[in-house]
């Protein structure tokens, strides 16, 4: 076959195929959990909030005896009330870096990215794609199509963003969410033991004096009185105890893992960029990547690449062809001087546990950066985990 006489405009059949994605509109930045369009998840969590209040207020709390009905109704009143005012103000925050929200319009689409002119989506803290300067933390985010100041992850609970300006507003969504259900699983496990042991405890109501049968039981008291039998109680127990209990389980990891994060200075980003690294490269690899570090050579050993994309650098060497000490940071010029200071800070985060600790060297330690300096910043744009 004459392969060389092809055409060189003819294309390959999978570019025939994605040229339809030419035609379609680019995508438009996302003001907040409220734009276009909406998570399954976040109808999820809506549904469930709805539910849950439903079934606690409507048919547990009022089997509870006089004093702890009225403290029940208080308690879990507050932390539901509380937990639906964070819970909407964090999805209606715009997380967005100040200039982002500044200068970008949201009505005009996102370009698109092309990695033959840019090696990535933020340099020096300009992002290509929102054509802004960001601030040193933040992400561009591929599901909202900004970059986020202060970025942690991308909540599909929320169909928002959580960075530095809705952070604690999520924090503190999760704890009172938390808290509500484990209020909500005492109530429904003592209900549970006395429909067992002694269920006149249960029937504390007046309106039970008008019921004639110790199997019937009232729900939704005292608005919409409805009669029910003890299977059907029994039923909704079996439902909605194991639903409570698994949302206590995952919304106690949930908040376990971020008290965990505050404690390490991390953000969730952070720490899935650093598990990352630390699974795809060998305990002797991240010793020796920091040791190279510590000593100038920002390069990774032998197959890996250098986490900022630079070519390798071998160590000079003299004539007699033993290498030379690595040169101080204070006689680098700028730019290597910026360079080793943005991959040490890497690797302090991404390899924690493989912190620099040298032995006695005869040399002297080469002096920090003044406070001054800025090392340069290099991040690819974010596509929050599936």
């Amino acid at each position: 076959m004459d392969n060389c006489g092809r055409s060189q405009r003819q294309v390959l059949p999978e570019a025939r195929d994605t040229g339809v994605k030419k035609t379609q509109p680019r995508p438009l930045s996302r003001v907040n959990g409220w734009s276009l369009p909406l998570h399954v998840f976040q109808a999820v969590s809506c549904t469930m909030y709805l539910l849950l209040s439903f079934i606690a207020f409507g048919i547990f709390i009022p089997f509870l005896p006089g004093g702890g009905r009225y403290a029940a109704y208080a308690v879990v009143g507050s932390l539901f009330l509380f937990h639906l005012v964070v819970h909407l103000i964090t999805i209606t925050i715009d997380p967005a870096d100040p200039n982002v929200r500044l200068k970008k319009s949201y009505s005009q689409p996102v370009p698109t990215f092309d990695r033959s002119k840019h090696a990535h989506v933020i340099q020096n803290q300009y992002c290509h794609l929102c054509e802004v300067t960001v601030s040193k933390k933040a992400k561009h985010c591929s599901a909202c199509n900004k970059c986020v100041s202060g970025f942690d992850h991308h909540c599909k609970w929320l169909n928002n963003c959580v960075g530095s300006r809705n952070y604690w507003f999520f924090f503190c969504s999760v704890a009172s969410a938390l808290s509500g259900m484990l209020c909500a699983m005492i109530i429904l496990l003592y209900v549970s033991i006395k429909l067992f042991t002694n269920p006149s405890e249960l029937r504390t109501d007046p309106l039970y004096k008008e019921v004639g049968t110790v199997d019937t039981w009232l729900l939704f008291l005292p608005l919409c009185t409805v009669q029910v039998k003890t299977p059907v109680l029994l039923s909704i127990l079996m439902v909605v105890l194991p639903l409570i209990l698994t949302s206590v389980v995952l919304l106690g990891h949930l908040l376990v893992f971020h008290f965990y994060l505050l404690a390490k200075n991390l953000s969730t980003f952070d720490y899935i960029m650093q598990a990352r690294f630390q699974q795809n490269t060998s305990p002797t690899e991240r010793k020796d990547l920091c040791a190279q570090i510590e000593g100038g050579l920002p390069q990774v050993g032998a197959g890996k690449k250098h986490l900022c994309a630079q070519p390798k650098r071998g160590l000079p060497k003299e004539k007699t062809g033993s290498p030379v000490s690595p040169p101080s940071s204070s006689s680098l010029p700028n730019g290597q001087k910026q360079e080793k200071l943005l991959v040490t800070s890497l690797c302090s985060v991404l390899f924690p546990e493989a912190a620099i600790h040298p032995k006695k060297r005869s040399s002297p330690v080469a002096p920090r950066a003044s406070e001054g300096e800025q090392p340069g910043s290099e991040s690819e744009g974010y596509t929050h985990p599936q």
